[in-house]
């Protein structure tokens, strides 16, 4: 039977199992042989349910009436039960490519687990206050950044994108101070409080900022701790469980990072502390669906000119990262040689991974040939010249007569699709390999049928453009709710076509608006 939030009881297993600052803090500090520190909630002053997943509820054992004074007061911070031990989790992490130390939960406070079954759901509210990790910040989150957070986290979700989700999203009632593009013009917005759930917000850094210090015997406590709770099917010991474990957490990334390729997502900020050990996309910042089809596109005005985590590095951003990672557990090898050459084997992992998505996204059995590989680098390019839509392209690639047509018939077609006029001979480049796909389609041995089931469901008709997202934040912050629950109700069936309404090019006014195109990491 479910329980309301205030009525559940809370397990406390990483708090309970290594060695932390038992003492709440809120002053910044550096915490040596600290995995975490004790945190407080701060109160706000007028805090107000804007939106709360009555799925992830019930998937959690709570009762979905979330309205009662008790629920709002938790998924606030204003009220902590007899069960939880909040904390702030201490990590380090490679910040574009650059080691950054000591970072840690800035603006998010850990309450605690719910077991339901054999699942575990770790309960985290961001932006609830400063902690010991807040450095120079407040440890708040604005409206904006938190609305962002609350349906992309679920859209993914939705969109079968292995992530961490968000249960509820809370207006504070207070201000906070921001200044979106770090250009001197601060402005005092909304602040709000999203509660984000996972297994377990574990990440990269965690085992990083351990081996930055020489805590060895943390690394590995750490480690046995991980296997044993997340990968109990590991049964090595000595080198081979450190492999093994490596060896999941890199198949992990891979599926995740395929699946972000697959719907056209660019995360904008994969440092290593983002990077979760169970291969979650995990911390929403400044990420961006593609409108325009762009292998160069980033999100993230703090990531020009470089553009590190732009759309088409994203996969050896991950490698990169891995080689991080398995960096910070060979301290705990003999044999470091092992761990070496599991760190090579993403790069297979990721091709398979990667080729059968895109067999599926195109209806066919398998385009890992030499063939196939041909036709992808030309789409690729073709796409990307003709300044495509993603997402639109896929859909009417769905629907494409699969019989013979003229040039004008497959222009129509697919006219939606571009932001620009093509000139005579893009048009022809098109529509002949157009001609191309339909061979590739008519010597496959999936049917007609089966080809386009598989289209569909690997497809999304309905992603949450940031052009959407900016617009139902701002109208949310005037008091008008209208938008962000239609967002909200759409993307739980991003594969339909019930949310047609939102089936459309970014248009031509969102293409430099702040928030609409590009967004900071402060966002």
């Amino acid at each position: 039977m479910d329980r309301k939030l205030d009525e559940l009881e809370f397990e406390n297993n990483f708090v309970n199992n290594f060695k932390g600052n038992d003492q709440v803090s809120r002053t910044p500090s550096e915490t040596l042989d600290s995995l975490y520190t004790r945190a407080m909630p701060t109160p706000v002053s007028g805090p107000r349910l804007i939106a709360y997943s009555s799925e992830l509820a019930s998937a959690m054992g709570i009762d979905q009436g979330a309205e009662t004074r008790e629920s709002v007061e938790i998924l606030s911070g204003n009220r902590v039960n007899r069960t939880m031990i909040p904390y702030a989790a201490c990590y380090g992490g490679f910040q574009f490519g650059h080691w950054a130390n000591q970072l840690g939960d800035g603006r998010a406070i850990t309450l605690g687990e719910i077991s339901k079954g054999n699942e575990i759901f770790e309960l985290q509210l961001k932006g609830a206050g400063q902690t010991a990790y807040s450095r120079r910040g407040d440890g708040r989150a604005v409206l904006r950044s938190s609305v962002r957070e609350f349906l992309m986290s679920e859209a993914m979700f939705y969109l079968g994108v292995p992530t961490t989700r968000a249960l509820s999203l809370v207006d504070t009632g207070d201000k906070v101070l921001r200044d979106m593009f770090y250009d001197g013009n601060s402005e005092y917005e909304n602040g709000a409080i999203v509660s984000r759930v996972a297994p377990s917000f574990l990440r990269f850094g965690n085992f990083q900022i351990l081996y930055a210090r020489g805590e060895v015997s943390n690394l590995e406590d750490l480690l046995n701790w991980s296997v044993q709770k997340f990968y109990p099917e590991i049964k090595e010991q000595g080198d081979q469980k450190i492999v093994s474990f490596f060896r999941e957490v890199s198949k992990r990334t891979s599926r995740m990072i395929s699946e972000w390729m697959r719907v056209g997502f660019v995360h904008g900020v994969m440092n290593t502390d983002n990077m979760s050990i169970l291969g979650l996309t995990i911390d929403y910042g400044p990420f961006s669906f593609l409108d325009n089809f762009d292998p160069n596109f980033t999100p993230n005005t703090t990531d020009l000119p470089g553009r590190r985590y732009a759309f088409a590095k994203q996969p050896s951003i991950a490698l990169w990262n891995l080689q991080r990672f398995a960096e910070s557990l060979m301290p705990l090898m003999q044999e470091t040689n092992l761990l070496e050459d599991e760190v090579s084997n993403f790069k297979e992992y990721y091709t398979t991974d990667y080729y059968q998505m895109m067999s599926r996204k195109y209806g066919l059995s398998n385009l890992k040939t030499e063939e196939g590989e041909e036709f992808l680098d030309q789409m690729r390019s073709l796409l990307y010249d003709c300044k495509v839509d993603m997402t639109l392209f896929f859909q009417y690639l769905i629907d494409l007569a699969r019989d013979e047509a003229s040039r004008e018939e497959v222009m129509n077609h697919f006219n939606e699709c571009f932001y620009r006029e093509l000139s005579e001979s893009e048009q022809r480049e098109f529509y002949n390999l157009i001609k191309v796909y339909k061979s590739f389609l008519e010597k496959d041995s999936l049917t007609t049928s089966e080809s386009r089931q598989i289209m569909s469901e690997a497809n999304p008709r309905f992603i949450l453009r940031n052009f959407l997202l900016q617009k139902a934040s701002e109208e949310l912050e005037a008091g008008d709710d209208t938008l962000f629950n239609e967002l909200f109700l759409a993307l739980k069936n991003p594969y339909s076509k019930g949310s047609d309404k939102f089936f459309c090019k970014r248009p031509k006014w969102a293409e430099n608006k702040a928030g609409s195109s590009m967004l900071s990491c402060s966002s």
